[in-house]
């Protein structure tokens, strides 16, 4: 990076060096400009809250951003000193956290229910407390689909009730019925990936159970990794189901998520899931365009048995484009694709794994029917729940899922748009994990997705992973608990009927569990040499 001719003139005036653009500039050059000491924590911060102010707060009015911290500033003032190294690799950059992780800070942690709002947490997360030693200025909460999407039925991608709804930066104007927009931000960490795509923070955490953070970087040109559950502690984390619940970065490059990973992945007694993490000394080493070389990439799909070739066979015009240059990229660059069908995919969800909820969402076209929902995730949320509010959170007189149903009925005119069937139906299970059903439901999530499903698959092919069109395969991979990692494939438009603006779709490398450090490679290989990600065009440059 070209050093600036008036390096301390820039910090003074709180601005970012002309050539590190925001907007683009991965958080590995962030990095190394704050090692140079070619820009400040402070200078950084300010910029990225004036990139909100304009972006976020007026002109497109992403909405990506629930809330900012009020130590920032402070916290990055103190860190001006300081720059990154191998003990504080993360020393002066902003990062956003997805609006469920708690802080022990001024700022509350919501999941986005108005029955949260003000809510306080008693410590910081696990990844917080990870994020702070390594020098980390947290930036601010991110916003989300309340309560990570398990509140209601079709409740839109990146709406709450507290923060409103997120926008795709890709096509910030098109809205839908109800004023839903038409290309969708993507999953529950919407806002972490929106802030990152659009330039409004260097880096952002989100979480997942099914498809939460891969899908959004798939629609806002992202770089994630799903992490094999367990090895990112999930202590103070809001959560959905523990079986499946992970935290990942949000990045604009591999690289960036790899560092990331090197900073989240630790042991974590609060977390008995992380007793049996194995992880590499360092995520980016051997990060190069050869790992691709000879590696046995699966392509789920099999024209000979069109039934059963549920994730390639019926990709619209557009996807398959895309897919079909990915997967000549990777054939360029030395990979010998495998194409066969995974063969449990048909009854992935069954049998015995799944629940009637009925519908009562008053803006679906499909209220007052039964809608199919996880057996797991119903009974794990309640469980899970009720013990983060009694553990967990603070500055609240929410105590338990039936005071949260019990709030939202009394403030239905805003807190119910979408409604709570499905917290409804969480609230009707005993909360304590026992029933036959829940037992049986895991067990046969397990046999399908992971004996049966990508432990089969892998071995009979003999692969290093299995490639997936944007986030299609996330239940798979959820459900065995395996990893996978996003990188941007090219763009794709359209919505249903209605045209759109151009915007991203990505490519999932997954794998066995604990192979990050392999997928990681596999994505930096095919991310070198298509070069596919764009930043949304239009947004305001700072």
């Amino acid at each position: 990076m070209k050093k600036p001719a008036r390096r301390a003139g820039a910090a003074v005036r709180g601005a970012a060096p002309p050539e590190l653009r925001l907007e683009h500039a991965p958080m590995s050059d962030i990095i190394d400009a704050l090692a140079g000491g070619q820009v400040t924590a402070t200078a950084l911060t300010k910029a990225y809250l004036a990139r909100i102010a304009a972006c976020d707060r007026a002109g497109p009015a992403l909405n990506a951003v629930r809330a900012l911290n009020p130590d920032a500033l402070t916290i990055a003032g103190k860190l001006d000193g300081i720059r990154p190294s191998a003990r504080r690799p993360l020393a002066g950059v902003p990062i956003l956290l997805k609006d469920n992780i708690a802080t022990s800070d001024q700022q509350p942690t919501t999941a986005g229910s108005l029955a949260l709002d003000g809510a306080r947490a008693r410590r910081d997360a696990t990844v917080v407390k990870l994020l702070r030693k390594a020098g980390a200025v947290i930036l601010g909460k991110a916003n989300l689909t309340e309560f990570a999407n398990m509140l209601a039925i079709e409740m839109p991608a990146g709406y709450s009730s507290l923060g409103g709804q997120v926008k795709n930066p890709y096509a910030p104007a098109l809205m839908g019925d109800h004023d839903i927009p038409l290309v969708s931000p993507g999953g529950s960490s919407a806002g972490s990936a929106v802030a990152v795509a659009a330039g409004l923070s260097a880096a952002s955490i989100g979480t997942e159970t099914s498809g939460s953070l891969l899908y959004p970087a798939s629609m806002n040109g992202l770089v994630t990794v799903k992490p094999t559950v367990g090895l990112i502690s999930r202590a103070g984390i809001v959560p959905i189901a523990h079986s499946q619940d992970t935290a990942g970065p949000m990045t604009r490059t591999v690289r960036d998520a790899a560092m990331l990973l090197n900073v989240l992945a630790a042991q974590d007694p609060r977390d008995p899931a992380t007793e049996r993490q194995k992880r590499p000394a360092d995520y980016t080493a051997g990060l190069s365009r050869d790992a691709m070389r000879g590696a046995r990439i699966g392509v789920p799909s099999d024209p000979t048995d069109p039934l059963n070739d549920r994730y390639y066979g019926k990709l619209q015009p557009g996807w398959a484009k895309v897919m079909t240059d990915a997967i000549k990229v990777l054939e360029d660059l030395g990979a010998v694709i495998v194409r066969a069908n995974i063969p449990t995919r048909g009854w992935l969800g069954g049998p015995g794994t799944g629940m009637a909820v009925l519908n009562r969402n008053p803006l679906s076209s499909n209220k007052g029917n039964p809608t199919g929902s996880p057996i797991v995730f119903l009974y794990e949320l309640k469980h899970g729940l009720n013990l983060y509010l009694k553990d967990w959170a603070t500055n609240t007189d929410i105590k338990t899922m039936a005071d949260v149903i019990a709030f939202n009925a009394a403030h239905a005119q805003t807190a119910l748009r979408f409604g709570q069937d499905l917290f409804l139906a969480a609230d009707l299970t005993r909360g304590d994990l026992s029933e036959r059903e829940y037992k049986s439901a895991r067990a046969m999530d397990l046999l399908a997705a992971r004996t049966r499903g990508m432990d089969a698959y892998m071995n009979q092919h003999k692969l290093d992973a299995v490639l997936f069109p944007g986030s299609s395969g996330c239940v798979i991979s959820a459900k065995a608990g395996y990893p996978s990692v996003m990188v941007p494939a090219g763009f794709i438009s359209g919505a249903g009927d209605k045209e759109t603006p151009d915007y991203p779709l990505g490519i999932t490398f997954a794998g066995r569990a604990w192979s990050e450090h392999k997928l990681l490679r596999l994505a930096y290989a095919y991310e070198q040499a298509s070069n596919m990600r764009k930043p949304p065009p239009g947004l305001p440059a700072l």
